[in-house]
C-alpha cells in the first residue's frame, strides 16, 4: 500500500496543475454542498422557531369548536376562565410559560389610509411575550391596565407614517357579530425582524381586548412555551381533555413541517448534480492521465503487474484527489457557512404564507450534514476514478506497448 500510495503521488505530480484543479474542483463542489445545507438548515430552522416562539407556541390549548381558518369571537368557541385554567397548569414542570391570547381581526386607520390586521391581547407580565418586549425599538412595552394604549410593528408604523404617542382608529369585529371602532394611543413599536408579522400585528393587553371585542372572561387559545420543543407530545398526552382540543407545534405547523420534508428531498438531486460536475472533472483528469501513460502501463502489464495491482494504482489517485478536495471543501465551506451563520442573507419579507421568515436568513450547519456530505463527496469521487482505472486495467500489453 505504501509503494502505491508513493507511486500516486508521483504520477500526480506529472501535472501538477491538472491535478490541483481536480482537486480544487472537488472542494468547489463540497463547499458549495456544505452551504446550500446550512442555508436550508438554517431557512427550515429559522421559520420553525421563529413561527414557535411569535405564534404557535409548543403547545395551544383551543375550545372544541376551534376554527384556526377563521377568527371566531363567539363564545362557544373561545376558552372560558383562561386564568384559573393556568394556574392548574403550572404545577406541570416541563411547563414554562403558559399565558392567554384573545385573537380578532381588525382594520386600523388615519386620514384616508387604512389596513386590516390581526389584534391580539396578551398578558403584558408573561414570560412567552419577551420576544416582543425585547423587540420595543420606540416608546415603551404595554401594560396590563392600560385601557387606550396599543403596540404596533415597525413596518406599520412606517406605513401610517406614526409615532410613538400619536393616536390612531382601531375597528374590531366583536363577539355578537357586529363591530366597534375607538381611538388608541401609539405606546410603542416593536421589531421581531419578521416584516410579515410585525406589519399585520397590533396587541393590547387582554382586559382591553375582551372588553373591546365583547369576549366577557374568555380567550382564543391558552399559548404554552416548554422547556424543550420534543416535551411536547409528552405533556400534550398528560393533558389530554375531552374538553378541549391540546395541539402540538407539530400539528399546528404541519405546512413547515412538510415543506422541510419536501426540501430536503430536492436538495438531494442538487446535490447530486453538483457531485456529478465534480466527478466528472475527476474522470477527466485519469482518463486523460491514462492515456498519457499507455507504453508505461504495457510495460508494467509486460512485468507481471496484475490487471487489479493497475486497477488499485489509478484508484489510489482519485483516493488522493478526493482526499485533497474533500479537506478543502470542509476549509473553505466551513469559513462560507461561518460568514453566513453571523451575518446571514437579506432576504425581506419574502411574503410566504404560513412561514414566519427573518429578514435574514442565517446559515446553520448541523453535524449530521457535514458528515454525511464528507462521504457522500468521497465516495462519488472514488466512483468517479472507477473507469478510468477499469480502462487501465483492461489495457493489452501488446497494444499499449506500441501506444494503441
Amino acid at each position: 500500500m505504501i509503494q502505491l500510495l508513493k507511486m500516486a503521488f508521483r504520477d500526480l505530480g506529472r501535472n501538477k496543475r491538472r491535478s490541483l484543479l481536480s482537486a480544487l474542483a472537488v472542494s468547489a463542489g463540497m463547499s458549495l454542498l456544505l452551504l446550500m445545507a446550512s442555508v436550508v438548515e438554517g431557512e427550515m430552522r429559522g421559520a420553525m422557531q421563529n413561527t414557535i416562539k411569535l405564534q404557535s407556541g409548543h403547545l395551544q390549548i383551543r375550545a372544541l369548536t376551534y376554527n384556526e381558518n377563521k377568527t371566531s369571537l363567539k363564545w362557544q368557541d373561545l376558552v372560558e376562565n383562561p386564568q384559573g385554567m393556568i394556574e392548574q397548569l403550572k404545577s406541570i414542570p416541563q411547563i414554562v410559560s403558559a399565558t392567554p391570547r384573545l385573537i380578532a381581526s381588525g382594520i386600523i386607520s388615519l386620514g384616508d389610509h387604512s389596513r386590516g390586521v390581526q389584534v391580539i391581547g396578551i398578558d403584558p407580565d408573561s414570560t412567552a411575550n419577551d420576544p416582543f418586549r425585547a423587540g420595543v425599538v420606540a416608546g415603551n412595552f404595554i401594560q396590563p391596565d392600560d385601557r387606550e394604549g396599543i403596540l404596533i410593528g415597525k413596518p406599520l408604523a412606517e406605513k401610517f407614517n406614526l409615532q410613538v404617542g400619536e393616536k390612531i382608529s382601531l375597528l374590531v369585529n366583536k363577539s355578537e357579530g357586529n363591530v366597534d371602532e375607538q381611538l388608541f394611543f401609539v405606546r410603542g413599536i416593536f421589531s421581531t425582524n419578521t416584516t410579515g408579522y410585525d406589519e399585520n400585528t397590533v396587541f393590547m393587553p387582554l382586559a382591553k381586548a375582551q372588553n373591546f371585542t365583547g369576549a366577557g372572561n374568555h380567550a382564543t387559545l391558552i399559548f404554552i412555551m416548554l422547556q424543550n420543543q420534543e416535551q411536547a407530545e409528552a405533556v400534550s398526552a398528560a393533558l389530554h381533555s375531552s374538553n378541549f382540543q391540546i395541539v402540538s407545534w407539530r400539528k399546528i405547523n404541519e405546512l413547515i413541517v412538510q415543506t422541510e420534508e419536501f426540501a430536503n428531498a430536492y436538495m438531494v438531486v442538487l446535490y447530486l448534480i453538483v457531485l456529478g460536475i465534480t466527478a466528472t472533472v475527476v474522470t477527466n483528469t485519469l482518463v486523460m492521465a491514462v492515456f498519457e501513460r499507455t507504453r508505461e502501463i504495457g510495460i508494467l502489464a509486460a512485468i507481471g503487474m496484475k490487471g487489479r495491482r493497475i486497477m488499485a494504482q489509478f484508484l489510489v489517485e482519485g483516493g488522493l484527489l478526493a482526499t485533497g478536495g474533500v479537506i478543502g471543501g470542509l476549509i473553505f465551506g466551513g469559513l462560507m457557512t461561518a460568514y453566513f451563520a453571523r451575518y446571514g442573507f437579506y432576504i425581506g419579507d419574502m411574503g410566504l404564507t404560513g412561514f414566519l421568515l427573518e429578514d435574514n436568513i442565517y446559515a446553520h450547519l448541523t453535524l449530521d450534514d457535514t458528515i454525511s456530505l464528507t462521504i457522500t463527496t468521497y465516495v462519488i469521487t472514488l466512483v468517479a476514478a472507477l473507469y478510468p482505472a477499469l480502462l487501465a486495467a483492461r489495457m493489452e500489453p501488446v497494444e499499449a506497448l506500441h501506444g494503441k
